[in-house]
């Protein structure tokens, strides 16, 4: 056993021969294959696009649209801070990477029946089952986004995590947009019939995802901290007090979770891009394949800088320089809505050019709790909390929702541009965890 410069006991340490460079040219291979058949899936369910579309296809409302990003974010940040203690006693992360990828296939199985038996017959019956197999996705995803975090922070050294990036970024972007463009395309053409076709693919890669994680060499540890220890089985009273304790502790946690908070408002924004294209300009149902290209090809050309960055800079740079890009996306919405709108339709597409950094910077927020954390232990609950401060303000979501359609969409989007702002000037004080 040994200790933390706090005190915390925690369990042995990985022995040397598991880091050896094999066992970790290994691992960060199959670990990038994980992510990027999970990625080919991904793209055919583009939470940015596809989801808020194929919602307004089945009831075009602006608070059901801003419900989405509430899910999303939900999932994302309670459920993982529960698990984050369990996951921290796991000896082996790889088996729960296994189940919530599994979960993640279920879901988008099951929306694909429910949606070729109700389409067309019962709307209102489809957009509750819709919206609660999201749910149902979006917890999955959040405990998904947890284990694998954890995972790669057990397993790849921190030089090592901006090329983990930038493999599976551009190789999945790459096949990502030849999926898209071989089978989603047709389906977006063939309009509603076709989405079940859509749901069930995004299963099945889920599905193929979930095989990958079995290949990787993980050592059985037990990384347990003293204060995991004090408070298993005291409830989560105990739990709040102890991650109360934890941003008290470590400014550079809470303000990384602040930072988050204001960045979080770039992403429920996105639902109302791909609406504002349609009710403002015009744009059709096959238009969203050249977005969703677009922005894939935007990830993967961002990976190549920001994950050589990562490795060669640290982690806080590259979070700043990302957060300045985002906050271009809703000034761009209200820049194009100046021109006519036959024009600004066809331009539309460079919209999804900054909104394409946001799985990267999603990614290097990651990546920064896991290099705050001091030890193997906290490295779940650092990431956890960090993916609460991104949900918080989305209680706000379903309100934006509702502003767009009384006070229209520029004014939202301009009021989301000097938020980001704000967020950038914040994250300009972070630390660089690298010189702790």
């Amino acid at each position: 056993m040994r200790r933390t410069a706090a005190g915390q006991q925690i369990g042995p340490e990985i022995p040397p021969e598991e880091h050896s460079p094999q066992r970790v040219q290994r691992n960060l291979l199959v670990i990038a294959a994980y992510q990027v058949t999970v990625r080919i899936g991904w793209i055919f369910k583009t939470e940015t696009i596809i989801m808020p579309a194929i919602l307004d296809a089945v009831a075009d409302a602006g608070f059901l649209r801003g419900m989405l990003p509430v899910i999303g974010r939900f999932g994302q940040s309670l459920p993982p801070l529960a698990f984050a203690s369990r996951l921290s006693r796991m000896p082996l992360k790889k088996r729960p990477l296994v189940v919530t990828t599994l979960a993640l296939a279920s879901c988008f199985g099951l929306l694909a029946a429910a949606w070729s038996v109700l389409a067309g017959r019962h709307p209102l019956l489809l957009a509750v089952i819709y919206l609660t197999l999201y749910a149902g996705f979006a917890v999955s995803n959040g405990l998904n986004l947890l284990v694998l975090a954890t995972l790669q922070g057990k397993l790849v050294p921190v030089a090592s995590r901006g090329r983990l990036m930038l493999l599976n970024t551009t190789v999945g972007s790459v096949l990502a947009i030849a999926a898209a463009v071989v089978l989603l395309g047709p389906w977006l053409e063939a309009g509603e019939s076709a989405f079940d076709n859509i749901f069930l693919t995004t299963a099945v890669f889920f599905a193929l995802a979930a095989f990958v994680p079995m290949l990787i060499h993980e050592p059985a540890t037990l990384s347990e901290s003293a204060a995991d220890s004090g408070r298993r089985g005291q409830g989560i009273a105990a739990a709040l007090r102890s991650w109360k304790a934890m941003l008290s502790a470590d400014p550079g946690l809470a303000r990384l979770c602040l930072v988050a908070m204001f960045f979080s408002v770039a992403l429920f924004l996105f639902p109302h891009y791909q609406a504002f294209a349609r009710d403002r300009l015009g744009t059709q149902l096959p238009s969203l394949l050249s977005w969703v290209v677009v922005q894939n090809v935007a990830t993967g050309l961002a990976s190549v800088v920001a994950g050589p960055a990562t490795d060669r800079r640290g982690t806080r740079i590259v979070l700043v320089g990302l957060l300045a890009c985002t906050a271009i996306t809703p000034l761009l919405v209200v820049g194009l809505s100046l021109l006519p709108h036959a024009t600004a339709g066809q331009l539309f597409w460079l919209v999804y050019v900054p909104l394409g950094i946001n799985p990267i910077l999603m990614r290097t927020f990651s990546n920064a709790a896991l290099e705050l954390a001091p030890d193997l232990a906290s490295q779940p609950r650092y990431v956890s909390l960090v993916g609460v401060a991104l949900a918080a303000p989305f209680v706000v979501s379903p309100g934006v929702g509702f502003l767009v359609d009384v006070i229209g969409f520029q004014p939202v989007f301009l009021g989301g541009t000097v938020v980001i702002g704000l967020g950038v000037s914040l994250a300009l004080g972070l630390p660089e965890p690298r010189n702790r």
